[in-house]
């Protein structure tokens, strides 16, 4: 049977690794999953919810019973999983990549408009 130290210790796991792979800071599991938004998919961010609903259950041992201890857990290892192999490097990179190419375009179609444009006036 789980306990709500378990709930909180899998909830501050998945938490950290949400800080770890998105820098998202938060107090709780259920703030941190609303900040993360879409870039955790939604199956994630339902297993995501299963622990946040379970820690809603506050330690009382009549509701504590209605927790799936095994599904808390490979919900917990699935979320860390894919989360660890985010990186945030690799990440910036690409973001960084993907604006110094929308910029190398943008200039290159201005060039070829200018030069279009002289060609078209007869002053190439």
């Amino acid at each position: 049977m789980e306990t709500q130290d378990s709930i909180q210790a899998r909830a501050a796991r998945v938490q950290d690794a949400l800080t770890a792979a998105f820098g998202v800071r938060a107090k709780s599991l259920e703030a941190a999953l609303l900040r993360t938004g879409r870039r955790l998919p939604k199956r994630l961010h339902a297993e995501a919810r299963k622990i946040v609903a379970a820690q809603a259950f506050g330690g009382n041992p009549r509701l504590m019973r209605q927790v799936d201890g095994a599904a808390l857990s490979s919900a917990e290892d699935r979320i860390v999983a894919f989360l660890s192999g985010i990186d945030r490097a690799d990440r910036r990179k690409g973001m960084w990549l993907g604006i110094a190419a929308a910029v190398v375009f943008n200039v290159l179609l201005v060039f070829t408009a200018v030069i279009v444009w002289m060609w078209w006036t007869g002053q190439l």
